[in-house]
């Protein structure tokens, strides 16, 4: 994966490798209306029924009028508020059939994260000004600090690619210089890459870390990256450059390899061209016709750049609640959720009401109907593991985090269910007068059995209308990979995710508890639990005949 791709929002469609079955060239997309000439399963006398019915709007409404309290602060990973939704789910569970299950018999798994941002950068080229996240954009994370750069000669060279079959450096010396490249890589007048032969573009053009790797190696102190489409760059990273960057563990000390590097407007390479602007288009040209390159001294630019930054290590935790399977007690089925948000912005709070106050209550409500059950003896088969993950604003981060430092083992882990907003109606269903809708994602692309259960379950007892649209393939939307279910799906865990769709409200302040339909999220809450009730109790384990993305 490139570093841009690390960097924006984790929607990347990576390597298939198989895991049972031939790749599927898409996935069901369509939309499944409940038959109502069939009647749904009502009666408690049936187990399911009766202890899905423990889960009431009532309750979600006590436990998310706190989570998404002002109190809670917008619940942001590493923050005051974050911490208290933590502990509040973890006295939720206390003395109920739903054990600790993190680490030292606690309802806590420690996560640790390195948060980063900018408090000073500038730059000046031939006594200019020129504006971070206008002109410029440089990434706090990926970068050393470095109050003050300087120079009064920037060296432009070509795509800063060295290959046995093409070279910018070629006698060029960079040693305690700076460097200006283009993206991508070299191809004659037809549109061939030198490096490949053909029309397919190298590693050198899908993955800038490798040229930023190389920069560093030969002794660069500076890249600078010419980008043609800077205002896109920052609406893709947006978030993450305004507010700060949060990665996995303590990362102040630099392990990248990488050079320090900023992404520059096509205005300030102008500048920077001056009057040597003729050289540089000479170099352009002999790359297409000759695949050979020479460096272009730019001189008398006086170049200053200031790139001071502030780290910041955070200590966060993910919850983890246990019911200890009857018969499989060492197979498990992870329900999970994330429980952060935005945080605050001076004084406005980010609630996050929908998102993922909802779904953060809806899974404590299943918890809490699970562990009656128990009570009553009807404990489940399998073990099933409740995880409320922290940091998936920040980057899908906490679950990430379990994913590689798993409590309960993956290979053992039968099934991921994650539920991320499912407490609105979103302007499509709005617009038909539809409450009692839901989202599905990912529920055919590892598990045949995994789509069945859910299609089942909700004919047998609740006939929601059972939404595939974000499941295709092609929808640019790319939800599949956006949420905490993917930690486990590309570690080749079938998992299916429970989502009602965006609307006006969401990241912003007024996603809101008065904004909640709590009768819709009850019956949604209802059908996962059917669906996690057939998991953990059926005698098989569901077969994984899909692929890994």
């Amino acid at each position: 994966m490139n570093i841009l791709e690390k960097i924006a929002l984790p929607l990347v469609a990576i390597v298939i490798t198989s895991v049972g079955a031939i790749a599927q060239t898409d996935y069901i997309s369509g939309i499944t209306y409940p038959d109502s000439s069939k009647q749904l399963i009502v009666s408690d006398t049936v187990p399911a029924v009766r202890f899905a019915s423990t889960i009431t709007a009532e309750d979600m409404r006590k436990h998310l009028t706190i989570l998404a309290s002002d109190e809670y602060e917008g619940r942001e990973t590493g923050q005051k508020g974050n911490i208290m939704a933590s502990a509040y789910l973890g006295e939720q569970l206390r003395g109920t059939p739903v054990k600790a299950g993190g680490l030292e018999r606690t309802y806590f798994q420690p996560v640790a994260f390195t948060f980063t941002k900018w408090i000073d950068t500038d730059m000046y080229v031939r006594g200019k000004r020129y504006k971070h996240l206008w002109d410029y954009i440089s990434f706090p994370e990926l970068n050393e600090n470095a109050p003050i750069t300087q120079d009064d000669e920037v060296i432009y060279m070509g795509y800063g690619i060295d290959d046995p079959k093409y070279t910018d450096y070629k006698k060029a010396k960079v040693k305690d210089k700076i460097i200006l490249i283009n993206k991508g890589e070299p191809l004659n007048a037809d549109g061939t890459s030198w490096i490949t032969g053909d029309t397919t573009m190298s590693a050198w053009s899908t993955d800038i870390e490798k040229k930023l790797i190389l920069a560093r190696a030969k002794g660069a102190k500076l890249v600078l990256i010419i980008e043609d489409d800077i205002k896109g760059m920052l609406a893709q990273n947006r978030r993450k450059i305004l507010g700060g960057s949060m990665q996995l563990g303590n990362t102040t000390e630099d392990n990248s390899g990488m050079a320090n590097h900023a992404y520059i407007s096509t205005t300030i390479a102008k500048a920077l061209f001056g009057e040597q602007a003729g050289k540089v288009v000479k170099a352009r040209k002999k790359i297409a016709k000759k695949g050979k390159f020479k460096a272009v001294k730019l001189k008398d630019v006086n170049y200053i750049f200031n790139q001071s930054k502030e780290q910041t290590v955070l200590e966060s935790r993910n919850v983890v609640g246990m019911i200890k399977g009857s018969e499989l007690p060492d197979e498990y089925v992870v329900v999970s959720a994330h429980l952060d948000h935005l945080g605050k912005r001076g004084d406005d709070v980010y609630n996050g009401a929908d998102d993922n106050g909802s779904g953060t209550t809806a899974v404590l409500e299943l918890a809490q109907a699970l562990g009656i059950a128990t009570k009553y003896g009807y404990r489940p088969k399998r073990t099933v593991i409740f995880l409320w993950v922290t940091g998936e604003e920040k980057g899908l981060l906490g679950s990430a985090y379990y994913a590689a430092n798993p409590i309960y083992p993956l290979e053992q882990t039968v099934a991921n269910v994650n539920i991320d907003m499912v407490g609105r109606v979103d302007p499509t269903y709005e617009a038909q007068g539809i409450e009692d809708y839901i989202y599905v994602i990912g529920s055919d692309r590892l598990s045949t059995d995994l789509h069945k259960i859910n299609e089942d379950v909700n004919a047998k007892y609740t006939g929601l209308v059972l939404d595939y649209t974000y499941n295709s393939k092609d929808d640019p939307n790319q939800f599949y990979f956006r949420s905490d279910h993917y930690n486990f799906a590309k570690n080749g865990i079938p998992a299916i995710f429970f989502f009602n769709g965006t609307h006006d409200d969401y990241h912003q302040i007024t996603d809101t508890v008065d904004k909640i339909n709590f009768d819709k999220m009850q019956e949604v809450g209802r059908h996962i639990f059917h669906v996690v009730w057939e998991l953990a109790n059926r005698k098989d384990r569901i077969v994984v005949d899909g692929v890994t993305e």
